[in-house]
């Protein structure tokens, strides 16, 4: 059974920074892909972030390009979301999940992922 676990997530100002992070067990690492999605109050869940645990390739939207950074650590099954200069707008319900990397194009979209964790708050104030 494929799990997901993040964690991390938080209250910040506005400009600070959070570390998610998500932890995937019950599967071949290597395989898939995973990716990092949120829901603001109101609104509709979008893509974030995602990257191939294989070779690393990664993907983001772009509201948050160049400030966070999504990364994998092959040896704990991990993949974190570092996020720089946060804003109000950031403030979500951040989930982590996982698809078989061959059926994963494009990464961003949601209706690809058959596995999810059970999300982490982030909330920015201003």
């Amino acid at each position: 059974q494929l799990q997901l676990v993040e964690s991390g997530g938080g209250l910040v100002h506005s400009g600070g920074s959070l570390r998610l992070s998500c932890v995937a067990s019950g599967f071949t690492w290597g395989y898939y892909t995973i990716g990092w999605f949120r829901q603001a109050p109101g609104k509709e869940r979008e893509g974030v972030s995602c990257i191939t645990t294989s070779g690393g390739r990664t993907n983001y939207a772009d509201s948050v390009k160049g400030r966070f950074t999504i990364s994998r650590d092959n040896a704990k099954n991990t993949v974190s979301l570092q996020m720089n200069s946060l804003i109000p707008e950031d403030t979500a319900i951040y989930y982590c999940a996982a698809v078989a990397t061959r059926r994963g194009n494009p990464c961003l979209n949601q209706n690809n992922y058959d596995y999810w964790g059970q999300g982490t708050q982030v909330t920015v104030s201003s």
